[in-house]
């Protein structure tokens, strides 16, 4: 009995101390340089070259093995502007992190956590304008399964602000671990409150969509170093309250394959048009092909530049193209000092 409760003792106060010797203070540093240029007749406000670099710093108290306070800035220069710094967005969340969970509070990179999402329903600019997500995010996987929920608060409602919010979740399945088969889903809302102070004008909105695919991972089957093929289909949900509501539907299908330093990436996309807010203006057309040429040049543990020649064709627009190099940098988080509990 004695011992029991010795070895209890023992354990409990070994637990502790390697949880205490786990404290540390940390630094991270990333960014991002950028050079897209677009040239766009289907959407001609949108033909114009974004450039620019985005530099993120943050320092972090790590509590224990899970739970980690982040506090930094990310920072955007676009070439050529004034001032410098034309948008400074603060990162300041709690995160804890397990091997099966993972829960972010506050505001937090959205790099690695929803930038998986098919660009209909979140475009690719956000990653040069809205870095961060500001509100919730948990996921939970295993060898099976993986599922996120978030929501992301765009605008606090004032007087003349109105209230908005972005929900979403997605996730991916694979029956068999080293199978080629996987089923994935994706689904995202706006919802638009209005302002405090209503105009006669003003109504609530609903804004969003959703794509649900069946796939197959080859990559372990072919030369290639990677090849996936994607299928499914794809629906929006545009709704004004009191006025009207619409729900367009269609099918996508995708292509992804790479060798060494070269990708192809394609997605072909027909139905009826959708109109996402926050996703590409391509997709409201009723057929959509953009290919994707992709070299890699600089590919290192902390560095990847690429170099992507994109070719866009819909009704009436057969030579849209677009042009884009960038390179992203992360050199991970570094141990600036451990410490222990003064308790």
């Amino acid at each position: 009995m004695f011992k029991r409760i010795y070895l209890l003792i023992a354990v409990t106060i070994l637990t502790t101390a390697v949880a205490m010797a786990q404290q540390s203070l940390d630094v991270n540093f990333s960014g991002l340089g950028f050079l897209d240029n677009r040239e766009y007749k289907a959407f001609i406000p949108r033909s114009r070259t974004y450039s620019g670099t985005r530099v993120a710093l943050d320092f972090g108290l790590k509590l224990d093995s899970f739970n980690h306070f982040v506090v930094g800035v990310n920072a955007l220069h676009e070439f050529g502007a004034k001032p410098f710094f034309g948008q400074v967005d603060p990162v300041a969340y709690y995160k804890y992190e397990s091997k099966k969970w993972l829960f972010n509070a506050g505001m937090f990179p959205r790099e690695g956590t929803l930038s998986n999402y098919p660009r209909a329903l979140l475009n690719d600019t956000l990653r040069y304008y809205r870095p961060n997500v500001q509100g919730l995010l948990a996921r939970y996987q295993n060898e099976h399964f993986t599922e996120t929920g978030w929501i992301d608060w765009v605008s606090r409602q004032t007087a003349t602000d109105r209230e908005q919010f972005l929900f979403g979740f997605a996730g991916k399945y694979k029956p068999a671990v080293k199978g080629p088969f996987y089923i994935s889903h994706y689904f995202l809302l706006m919802h638009d409150a209005g302002a405090e102070i209503l105009l006669p004008t003003d109504r609530i909105g609903d804004n969003g969509g959703g794509q649900i695919r069946l796939g197959l991972d080859l990559s372990r089957k072919t030369v290639f170093d990677s090849l996936s093929v994607e299928a499914g289909g794809m629906m929006s949900f545009e709704r004004t309250r009191g006025v009207d509501g619409k729900t367009p539907k269609g099918f996508v299908a995708s292509v992804y394959l790479s060798y060494k330093r070269f990708s192809l990436f394609n997605e072909f996309y027909t139905g009826q048009g959708s109109n996402i807010i926050y996703g590409d203006s391509y997709y409201s057309k009723p057929t959509y092909n953009r290919l994707d040429i992709i070299y890699t040049p600089f590919l290192f543990k902390h560095v990847k530049g690429q170099f992507i020649a994109s070719f866009h064709f819909s009704p009436g627009n057969l030579n849209d193209n677009q042009q884009a190099f960038r390179v992203s940098y992360d050199l991970g988080r570094k141990v600036l000092k451990r410490f222990r509990d003064d308790k």
